[in-house]
């Protein structure tokens, strides 16, 4: 017999059933949030996977088309690859949870999430996140939660909890946030420039919701919650440690890990390696687990030289950025290009300037997003970090980074109206330590300045790390972390914004939470730290948009027609406008609303087609001056055409002021002439007259 719990979330209906379904599964929660449902399951593997130093977690969201009655396009009509949006949510449910497992446990695991129905009243994404908590906590596998999520969202200024899809696309604010019992443990948002203090209001506003969510699953773990299991544990045994300690002491990995190159540190950390491999080399159960007892070596060593001594392993002060540098056009014929440098971290971006019909087409379960006009693309090649392995493609991590750099730059990118092109950038990271994803959003916004973008105000980021003791009140913040801070390090928060506020959060941490205090501390430090980058280093190398895109760049005309005239520029079965593109070799877009965008590199022969355009959805008056060829030569005179299958006649007697006998005296085919319009005849068709046209118009 199964058991169904339900609570009210923010005006809804939260149910979930246990024991109805996926029993064979370690933990399974079916979960129903007004009409949206998602099946949430739980599983791991009976013993640890060999010969891995990290935990095997894996976290799928799986999008169902059925769940929005559509059937997948394609040959096979059934779902194939992840959606971005599907990893970006998976990315969402695993930061925050991954911590809340023993960190040394090896037993692979899967929390799946597959979405049956959706109701844009109750946003899927949601109901897969608590889902995933919950199916979690009353499985037997250890984890020390619960956890919980909550959605911000604000339109008109007024906080919206748990929005509809409409309101999370169009508000201001897009903000995610997993609390455990005591602490914030997640954060990610996309803002319309929200201010600090706001953006912290609302961080806290969805804290004190997750709080009843948490009571409610710990209600469902009370009633249905299976015991924890026995798991072999991987920690590196105590007496190792201390015997590394006599053959490499504190001081001496002190001294190999205080360099600001990265590759002088790993050269010193493979001799430290290889010195305790010659003194273990009799002991294959240390030699087994050796790699990630130097990792922790490194790590004690690290945290202790920041929180106790206030050492960073680069020499720099606690809230000291690296030394920057940015330039801009160093890609030639490119459409924009700029370079942004932060000590070993540097990433070149390009900027791609298209017509609107280039529009990426998205086939989703959000009906109101149906095509994404900006996009930026993150690269993240093996030899930035000096690796070798093949490229197979982007990864989760780095559609994720790519994801986070595009929300930061989309409040600012102009409207369709302002600026009708497709936009993507493309982030090729060229050295990494620590944080590129910052340095993808400084070196976009320069680079769409440098592409004539007119965006709306400069945008950078920054990403503050953190270092704690025993207690809550024993932490350190630090400005702009390197790769190695990162790695040893209890939190990865990175802050883009503008200089009015912030566009972007994504917050990782490795704890079991952060106090408002250390929230507040690095969302101050990273406002001070965007704003020295912006002041003293971005627009030092371009200051502004630039006033006109690339001259490699399509040229775009925008003119606006009246929507009952868009099929005379279409014609019949797209003649008329195909003829437009094949004699100009421009592109053209016309939106249902009547706005004409034409594309080309060649300025004549825009102009000719927007001519051509113009007279096509004119009404023809008496008066008006028309140019056109010679088609056809009648005994009873000639028929212009003045506009793709747009053609008036000349009556013989209009062709000259002097009497003529034959057509063929005067005109021939292929001729072009100037013609003055006399309306139309009895026959409906437009007259006009060559030897009445004013001496100014020929």
């Amino acid at each position: 017999m199964y058991k169904s719990f339900s609570m009210e979330l923010a005006g809804r209906t939260l149910t979930v059933d246990v024991n109805r379904v996926g029993k064979q599964a370690n933990g399974c929660a079916f979960m129903h949030y007004g009409e949206t449902t998602v099946l949430s399951t739980a599983t791991a593997s009976d013993k640890p996977r060999d010969g891995i130093d990290f935990f095997p977690l894996s976290v799928e969201y799986e999008e169902k088309l059925y769940s929005v009655g559509k059937i997948p396009g394609g040959f096979n009509k059934r779902e194939g690859k992840a959606s971005e949006n599907a990893i970006l949510t998976s990315r969402v449910i695993d930061r925050p949870m991954r911590p809340l497992f023993p960190k040394d446990y090896r037993n692979d695991v899967t929390l799946n999430n597959m979405v049956m129905s959706v109701d844009p009243a109750c946003r899927p994404e949601l109901v897969a996140m608590l889902g995933a908590a919950i199916s979690t906590c009353i499985s037997d596998i250890p984890f020390d939660g619960p956890c919980a999520m909550t959605q911000v969202g604000m339109v008109d200024g007024e906080f919206i909890i748990n929005p509809s899809q409409e309101q999370w696309d169009n508000g201001d604010l897009m903000l995610t946030v997993a609390s455990t019992a005591q602490k914030v443990i997640m954060i990610e948002a996309g803002a319309n420039e929200i201010p600090e203090d706001k953006m912290i209001e609302a961080i806290y506003k969805a804290h004190d919701i997750n709080q009843t969510i948490i009571a409610f699953i710990n209600k469902i773990v009370a009633e249905v919650g299976k015991p924890k299991h026995e798991y072999t544990s991987c920690a590196i045994p105590a007496e190792m440690f201390e015997e590394m300690k006599k053959i490499v002491t504190p001081e001496e990995m002190e001294v190999a890990v205080f360099t600001d190159m990265k590759q002088v540190r790993e050269e010193n950390i493979r001799n430290i390696t290889e010195k305790f491999a010659e003194a273990f080399a009799e002991n294959e159960e240390w030699l087994a687990v050796l790699d990630e007892a130097v990792y922790q070596y490194q790590k004690k060593t690290v945290r202790k030289m920041i929180l106790k001594d206030h050492k960073r392993p680069d020499g720099r002060a606690i809230d000291q950025i690296r030394p920057l540098s940015a330039e801009v056009d160093l890609i030639p014929r490119v459409h924009g290009s700029a370079m942004f440098t932060r000590g070993q971290t540097q990433i070149c971006d390009v900027v791609t300037l298209a017509p609107l019909s280039e529009i990426q087409k998205v086939d989703g379960l959000d009906e109101n997003v149906t095509s994404k006009r900006y996009m930026h693309h993150y690269n993240f090649p093996s030899y930035s970090v000096g690796e070798t392995k093949p490229s197979r493609g982007p990864g989760r991590r780095e559609i994720g980074h790519g994801a986070l750099a595009e929300r930061a730059l989309i409040p600012v990118l102009p409207s369709e109206e302002e600026f009708p092109y497709t936009i993507r950038a493309v982030s090729e990271t060229f050295e990494s330590n620590g944080s590129t994803s910052m340095a993808s959003t400084c070196a976009s916004c320069m680079s769409l300045m440098a592409a004539g973008v007119p965006i709306k105000a400069m945008v950078a980021g920054i990403s503050c790390g953190l270092v704690t003791g025993e207690t809550d009140d024993d932490y350190l913040v630090l400005t702009d972390i390197q790769g190695l801070e990162d790695f040893f390090g209890d939190m990865d928060f990175k802050v883009t914004g503008t200089k009015k506020g912030i566009t972007a959060i994504q917050m990782d941490i490795k704890i079991h939470g952060l106090t408002r205090p250390i929230v507040e501390e690095a969302i101050a430090r990273t406002r001070q730290a965007r704003l020295y980058i912006m002041d003293e280093c971005m627009s030092k190398a371009i200051a502004e948009p630039r006033k006109e895109v690339s001259e490699y760049a399509p040229k775009i005309i925008q003119i606006q027609i009246d929507p009952a005239k868009i099929g005379d520029v279409v014609g019949q079965r797209g003649k008329t406008i195909n003829e437009i593109i094949e004699r100009t070799g421009v592109k053209i877009d016309i939106t249902d609303e009547g706005s004409v965008s034409v594309c080309g590199t060649d300025k004549k022969a825009m102009d000719e087609a927007v001519d051509m355009i113009k007279i096509i959805t004119t009404d023809f008056e008496a008066g008006q001056i028309f140019t056109g060829k010679v088609i056809s030569i009648k005994e009873f005179g000639a028929f212009i055409e003045f506009a793709p299958s747009k053609e008036g006649m000349v009556h013989i007697s209009k062709i000259s002021k002097e009497r003529i006998n034959r057509v063929e005296d005067v005109l021939t085919l292929g001729d072009t002439v100037t013609v003055v319009c006399l309306g139309k005849d009895k026959m409906g068709r437009i007259s006009f007259s060559m030897k009445d046209v004013p001496a100014k118009a020929e």
